[in-house]
């Protein structure tokens, strides 16, 4: 009671079973990540009315645990981490002005309508690596949501992507779900779309048609890694200046394969199916922006007009030339 002027209070990694009365008023960060804390009660932290960051990520935290009132009148609170514990679903009464919002690694299987309704300042979303599934999503679960900036959905168990996604945001991150498909109108309006990241889904070619990218006017990054692809996607914005392709089935880049994207300064497309013949190098003669071009680990770039023998046997004359002149260095 008597620390009026204590600003920064660390309690993380101790045996914390819940959020400690009686803490400073004048704090602006506290650290109670990697306790044992089960419950944030309704008085405990709203008296701190200058706490700026609350990180209360890996602890045991159910969403019954946390009060509806635990963060009322905490208007300065823009950084909440809770991340890694074990809430079920979005905690009701989220700090009105949370701009940073970390909620990964959590077992959340769906997203309901009301569960952002009240978060108007919301710039970064982080649920990656819950349980979250496309029917459990409401369509109009972001709907207030018009100053995010960035959406992380990795890492859950979405077939198709959610509908009613916020038009505004910067950066989207679907990675690692079951995606098979974009359905049409999917990214429709987002025309603010800088980064899409699609990793590791099951993604196939005739699932990408030109219009999926219709509306995404100022996309700069574009990642289908890992995906099931057995052609570069059609109708890829102008905008666009990194495209990542790697570890898909691609086995041939035709001559109008980036036709529309001539702004492209970065091509990725190392562990595909490319075969010598099977890339046209008139496909790149008008990226004249172009620094990276990755065709690393494609199995049949090599030559193919000789046969496996006739290569070890070149390898073999080569290994015996280098033992000579290092026989006449010694000598």
């Amino acid at each position: 009671r008597k620390l009026s002027s204590l600003e920064y209070l660390d309690l993380s990694s101790n045996n914390l079973s819940r959020v400690p009365a009686g803490l400073p008023r004048s704090l602006v960060l506290l650290h109670l990540e990697k306790n044992a804390i089960r419950s944030v009660d309704a008085d405990v932290l709203t008296p701190i009315r200058s706490l700026e960051y609350l990180l209360l990520h890996s602890n045991q935290l159910h969403a019954r645990g946390i009060h509806p009132r635990a963060f009322q009148g905490l208007k300065r609170l823009h950084t909440v981490h809770l991340y890694n514990n074990a809430l079920e679903r979005v905690p009701s009464g989220l700090p009105r002005r949370v701009r940073t919002l970390m909620i990964l690694h959590n077992q959340i299987t769906g997203i309901g309508r009301d569960d952002f309704a009240t978060t108007y300042f919301l710039e970064e979303l982080n649920l990656s690596y819950n349980r979250i599934t496309s029917p459990q999503v409401h369509r109009d679960a972001f709907r207030k949501l018009r100053l995010l900036r960035s959406l992380d959905l990795s890492g859950n168990r979405l077939h198709t992507l959610p509908p009613g996604l916020p038009r505004n945001v910067h950066v989207l991150k679907v990675k690692r779900n079951e995606l098979a498909a974009l359905a049409r109108g999917a990214l429709a309006g987002m025309a603010q779309l800088r980064e899409l990241y699609l990793t590791g889904n099951r993604l196939r070619s005739r699932a990408l048609g030109p219009r999926a990218w219709a509306d995404l006017a100022h996309l700069q990054l574009l990642d289908i890694a890992g995906n099931q692809l057995t052609e570069i996607p059609e109708g890829l914005p102008e905008s666009l200046e990194y495209l990542y392709l790697q570890n898909n089935k691609i086995s041939t880049v035709p001559a109008n394969a980036f036709d529309s994207t001539p702004n492209l300064k970065g091509i990725f497309l190392r562990f595909n199916k490319l075969a010598v013949g099977s890339v046209v190098e008139s496909a790149f003669r008008r990226l004249k922006h172009l620094q990276v071009l990755d065709i690393e680990g494609n199995f049949e770039f090599a030559d193919v007009s000789k046969d496996r023998g006739q290569l070890e046997e070149e390898e073999d004359e080569e290994d015996e030339e280098d033992e000579d002149e290092e026989d006449e260095e010694r000598r």
